[in-house]
């Protein structure tokens, strides 16, 4: 009884002072917003729709169940999940944040998991997208390609890791995860026919569906990146920012880091952009200092993107804390191999003509990763306004339709 009523003053007192904060700093509130929606507008809509679309409908089709059967051999023994996990972790390193939640979810939904499993499959496919990695941070942040590589390793590298030791995890309450399959293209077939015969939605039904799922699922994504830019904001102009720093500093000079990466380091673990991003300008680091608390942003992936993930998970008996712990591990294991894999890459990329180390598509400005950047800053707004165009007749329809009935 008594946590319970601490937790509902922690939680009033909390709304009431950023009520206040909101009212006590208006034009940094609205500057806040305006960069979280410039975010969502022209990235994180246009970037992520076509995948969570796509995938929706790779589901309906039964794809998801083929390559399930296919890869239950590997990912059983590997991670103990079904083999539709494979599936889930692929899109969700393709297209980033919170893809591999939102699938899950599905999957979940679809009961093609058990909970044990979902969870296990959430913890570690949940992760930054190399376009994000190569062409936002690395890019756009250090102006250093070649750093993406090192990153990118030690963030996929981390993951896997995560999902080795998930592995382990909820073995009590598991039956499941005991059985192994044999490889046969026969059974996929065979799964993937069965179904699309239950799927009884038409393919014109099929595809709305999709389009609106995925749609309001961005349009709470969408929420949570300005909420959690204006928090930030607030809490930096509030000093909270500067007092939980000081806490950090004594972590960082037990690691021999300097303690001037405390402020980004706290800004990370509230969003991985402004977080990454303050890294890229400490003056008093070395790159490889740099490049070892931007590898823990990008694996912690920063209370916006946990909230994002704790409302999908919300719709389903998944849990979120195996989520968030993972989440320390995978920051932990990053940062980790980015250390490793310093002199062993890093360097021997830097020391190499770019031409012989790594294609030239990911060097400099004109790179691969910067220009199709650019072109999705560009082509974003407009992407996201047809696509909300196209979301709200197809719910106007069905809302007329249902009226029509009635």
């Amino acid at each position: 009884m008594f946590q319970s009523k601490l937790k509902t003053i922690i939680l009033a007192s909390s709304i009431t002072i950023m009520a206040i904060s909101l009212i006590s700093f208006p034009q940094e509130s609205v500057d806040a917003s305006i960069r979280g929606l410039d975010m969502w507008w022209e990235i994180v809509f246009p970037s992520l729709l076509p995948f969570f679309i796509v995938s929706e409908l790779l589901i309906g089709f039964g794809v998801v169940k083929f390559i399930g059967v296919l890869l239950e051999p590997l990912m059983r023994p590997l991670f103990k999940v079904p083999g539709v996990g494979g599936f889930v972790w692929a899109m969700g390193m393709a297209s980033g944040f919170p893809a591999g939640a939102k699938l899950t979810a599905r999957m979940r939904q679809e009961e093609q998991l058990t909970r044990i499993e979902a969870e296990r499959l959430v913890s570690f496919t949940n992760c930054s997208n190399p376009l994000f990695i190569f062409g936002a941070v690395s890019v756009g942040f250090f102006y250093n390609a070649k750093l993406g590589i090192l990153l990118a390793l030690a963030h996929y590298l981390g993951n896997f890791t995560v999902g080795l030791i998930m592995r382990f995890y909820g073995k009590d309450e598991d039956n499941n995860s005991t059985q192994n399959s044999k490889f046969s293209v026969r059974a996929a077939f065979s799964a993937l026919h069965r179904t699309r015969i239950k799927e009884e939605r038409p393919i014109g039904k099929l595809l709305g569906d999709a389009v609106m799922s995925s749609i309001q699922t961005l349009l709470m994504i969408g929420g949570f990146i300005i909420l959690f830019s204006v928090i930030n904001k607030l809490l930096y102009h509030l000093n909270i920012i500067s007092f939980l720093g000081n806490g950090v500093e004594f972590i960082l000079q037990s690691l021999h880091l300097p303690v001037v990466l405390s402020i980004p380091f706290i800004s990370g673990l509230f969003e991985i952009t402004l977080g990454s991003q303050l890294t890229s300008q400490v003056q008093e680091s070395t790159l490889m200092q740099q490049a070892i608390i931007t590898s823990f942003i990008l694996a912690f992936s920063g209370f916006s993107v946990q909230a994002q993930v704790a409302s999908i998970l919300a719709q389903t008996d998944i849990r979120f804390k195996p989520f968030f712990v993972a989440r320390i591990m995978h920051g932990i294991f990053a940062s980790i191999f980015a250390f490793l894999l310093w002199e062993p890459v890093y360097e021997r990329f830097s020391n190499t003509e770019p031409s012989n180390a790594i294609p030239v598509a990911l060097l400099g400005d004109g790179s691969w990763f910067s220009k199709n950047l650019s072109l999705l800053s560009d082509l974003g707004p407009i992407i996201t306004i047809c696509a909300l165009s196209a979301y709200i007749l197809i719910y106007s329809n069905r809302t007329f339709i249902k009226k029509d009935i009635q």
